[in-house]
């Protein structure tokens, strides 16, 4: 790997097209806002986030040999972001995010992510053809995962000799796609992200607090969780340990992309040597920031 880099951020690279409007809104509404386009993706929102925060990002990914797979390549680079590892198809398209966003929150979104589906365990050969790892010489530093990945190849992930070694930093793409995690839940060098329902669809319970969703993760057989839930509590739990803490109270402005921030924003915090209250103070605080549109990131 690059001297500089820092992390590995495996799973979803795309065009997120995002329309937004300051009005509340229900299914049916037709509202005046704006639409945008910028890169997304989990793994690459994450890189962003880490980018801005300091860190040398590499990503490990699928993206079309097209039009708008070049630019999402040059958007990478301009950024700070290692593509060089990237995975690029002939034959696959790049894929595309589309979501409406209101007053009241994400009204509705769609991810197109089937050329990362499509791609497999390809994204994954420099981790085993010496580039950045092999299965005698696995990679041993940061990864962050997302759930984009198929559940076929997230349960090779989970008992690869090519992980074995790694510090894993995992986060499901949505809820629709938080039971793909499975496989990793009970990884021991694994670290889970998730908001409260994705919790309780992996316990298939209902919780009403992020401690109470932890704490279950956490007796299924988790090795560290964070679990957030909106404006409300978030807690950091350990086999030994709980943490809960309650973000800073904002406008919300936007919600795409807040729980890659907050992901990254607690990376970026570990690497830097905070311990478990103060990386998710940090967190908190830069999610907090970004929901609110105060900040780049």
């Amino acid at each position: 790997m690059t001297q500089t880099s820092n992390i590995l951020c495996i799973g979803s690279v795309l065009w997120d097209v995002i329309g937004r409007s300051d009005r509340s809104m229900r299914v049916g509404s037709d509202v005046p806002g704006r639409i945008i386009r910028v890169p997304g993706g989990v793994a690459m929102n994450i890189a962003m986030a880490l980018s801005r925060f300091g860190l040398k990002p590499d990503l490990l990914s699928a993206v079309g040999r097209d039009a708008q797979g070049d630019e999402l390549i040059e958007a990478a680079n301009v950024r700070g972001i290692g593509t060089n590892y990237v995975y690029r198809s002939e034959d696959l398209p790049s894929d595309i995010y589309m979501a409406v966003e209101g007053a009241n929150g994400l009204i509705a979104a769609i991810a197109d992510a089937h050329s990362l589906e499509a791609a497999g365990d390809k994204i994954l050969r420099a981790l085993s053809d010496g580039r950045l790892g092999s299965e005698n010489t696995p990679y041993t530093g940061p990864i962050a995962l997302d759930g984009n990945l198929t559940v076929a190849l997230l349960r090779k992930i989970s008992t690869s000799p090519l992980f074995g070694a790694a510090d894993l930093r995992v986060a499901p793409a949505s809820p629709g796609k938080a039971e793909r995690l499975l496989p990793l839940l009970d990884h021991p060098r694994a670290t889970l992200y998730v908001n409260l329902e994705e919790a309780g669809l992996l316990c298939h319970q209902t919780f009403d607090t992020s401690l109470a969703g932890a704490s279950a993760l956490i007796a299924k057989g988790a090795h560290r969780v964070l679990v957030t839930d909106g404006a409300k509590d978030a807690t950091l739990a350990t086999q030994n340990a709980t943490f809960t803490q309650t973000p800073p109270p904002v406008m919300v402005a936007r919600v795409t992309g807040a729980g890659d921030t907050f992901m990254a924003a607690h990376i970026a915090a570990e690497i830097d040597g905070a311990d478990h209250e103060n990386s998710l103070s940090q967190a908190l605080e830069a999610a907090a920031l970004y929901v609110s549109g105060d900040t780049d990131i």
